[in-house]
């Protein structure tokens, strides 16, 4: 009899029943924790130092963005148990049943820009241990990824509770050894500052945890309905902000104290931190970036898979999973074969872009959990196009425009600057405003017009939904 751990999971974007519920909310400390622990962490980490700021103020930028951030991801963390659905089937409840496939399209944008930027990272890695040639390479770490993603749930918890301890065990010899070999205190200066790479810092930081915030719910749907909103709140923020300021500031002192060599993330250079067991480092190293881009490409299916099944009804069928699976993971080892030569730059615009069409999104999901709807939803309509989450929600989409739009002149990158940004000497504070600019106006309309389509604003209690929900035809 097969291992569960190598079973394909068969639920895919259905309600998870009450009888299939299992598991602790510490699963979510390591999961988190492992997924952190990965080398596109470091590279994200080196844009701290590389938009300007001297060590400190880098190191500083981190803790305060990573911290606030994480506030806003572990959120969500909570929405699982309690609804035992994806991450982004629930944004039918805000957006509509059609009207979710805006953000759906953005999040499946993002699981391709990370998968891609880590994949290349991965594949560096597996060249520099096998002497393969990089885009071989590549996509050798792809179909490793496609296998994991395939078995899913069940495989990617157990993986990343053991990438916790391997990787943790690895990068804490690497973090040492790098304190030692190099002279940190050299760069240990407090000149350097200036507000808009602060804030820019800060802003790179905090959009690094916001960004996982479609992620979430997805890995906490399988926790009992009971399981501690504070407890999966903590589990998941512990997990996370350690493992990233850890990751992020290994990556500040790596480019402060050798740029050159460290090239904003190279394998090469963070291996060679060791004075022994380079392969071991390396084969730690290549797990990582699988046990993270497996997290990448399920998130990628689950939204990919309700795209299509918002816009066609369809069963999601074996086949058609790994079909979906395999699809996305080609096209995702395109994109990093192509964009593989200008990573850094790449991946600097990728993250800040995502963070402006993403945040309004993640303040008005949270806004309706905790604030409009206070966890009370009607499982069954999430899945059903005529019900009262059918159609686009005019409030919503109201909402997530004027988020947007009240971001754009604070906005500051390589391909715009807003008028605002430029007066506040390149400060970025749009993510700050975007939260505030797109919830407040949800709430409001939710106030002023709490019917459409003739429905009730609020549906029945959660645990009577549930139930309900239980009984559900499987989307299988």
């Amino acid at each position: 009899m097969p291992s569960p751990l190598l079973t394909p999971e068969t639920r895919s974007i259905e309600f998870v029943p009450l009888t299939e519920r299992h598991g602790s909310p510490r699963s979510l400390f390591t999961l988190w924790f492992g997924a952190n622990l990965q080398v596109t962490s470091i590279a994200a980490g080196a844009l701290t130092v590389t938009v300007g700021l001297s060590l400190p103020w880098a190191l500083l930028a981190t803790i305060i963005g990573t911290l606030v951030g994480a506030v806003f991801m572990a959120l969500h963390s909570a929405q699982g148990p309690i609804l035992g659905v994806p991450q982004m089937i629930q944004s039918r409840a805000q957006f509509g049943y059609v009207g979710a496939v805006l953000p759906l399209v953005l999040v499946v944008l993002m699981y391709l820009g990370y998968f891609s930027t880590t994949a290349v990272q991965g594949g560096a890695a597996l060249a520099s241990l096998t002497h393969l040639d990089i885009s071989a390479a590549i996509v050798v770490i792809i179909a490793v990824i496609v296998v994991v993603a395939v078995l899913g749930y069940p495989l990617i918890h157990a993986a990343q509770k053991l990438l916790s301890i391997l990787s943790g065990a690895a990068f804490l010899i690497l973090t040492v050894c790098l304190l030692l070999n190099n002279d940190v205190a050299a760069v240990w200066t407090f000149d350097e500052f200036a507000w808009g790479p602060f804030v820019l810092a800060i802003a790179i930081g905090a959009t690094w945890q916001l960004t996982y915030a479609p992620y979430v719910a997805d890995y906490s749907r399988y926790l009992p309905p009971e399981t501690s909103v504070a407890k999966s709140f903590w589990f998941s923020y512990a997990g996370t902000t350690i493992a990233t300021i850890w990751m992020f500031g290994f990556g500040a002192v790596a480019t402060a104290v050798a740029a050159d060599a460290f090239e904003g993330g190279s394998v090469d250079f963070i291996v060679g931190q060791a004075p022994f067991g380079h392969a071991a480092f390396y084969l730690i190293i290549i797990a990582g970036v699988i046990g993270i881009d497996a997290l990448n490409l399920y998130g990628l299916f689950m939204s990919a898979t309700t795209i299509l099944n918002s816009l066609f009804r369809f069963r999601v069928t074996p086949a058609v999973r790994l079909s979906i699976i395999v699809v996305g993971a080609a096209v995702a080892c395109a994109v990093s074969l192509v964009g593989r030569e200008n990573f850094l730059a790449n991946f600097t615009n990728f993250i800040l872009l995502l963070a402006y069409f993403l945040i309004p999104w993640t303040s008005i999901n949270l806004a309706d959990f905790y604030l409009v709807r206070r966890e009370r939803y009607n499982i069954r309509a999430l899945f059903d196009p005529a019900g009262e989450y059918g159609g686009i929600d005019w409030r919503t989409m109201l909402a997530y425009g004027i988020g947007i739009a009240v971001e754009v002149p604070f906005i500051s990158s390589d391909f715009y600057t807003g008028p605002l940004a430029q007066a506040f000497d390149g400060a970025d504070i749009s993510w700050i405003l975007g939260i505030f600019a797109a919830a407040v106006p949800y709430v409001a309309l939710m106030h002023w017009f709490p019917m459409r389509r003739g429905f009730p604003p609020v549906s029945t209690g959660a645990e009577a939904v549930a139930e309900e929900a239980s009984h559900l035809p499987s989307a299988r």
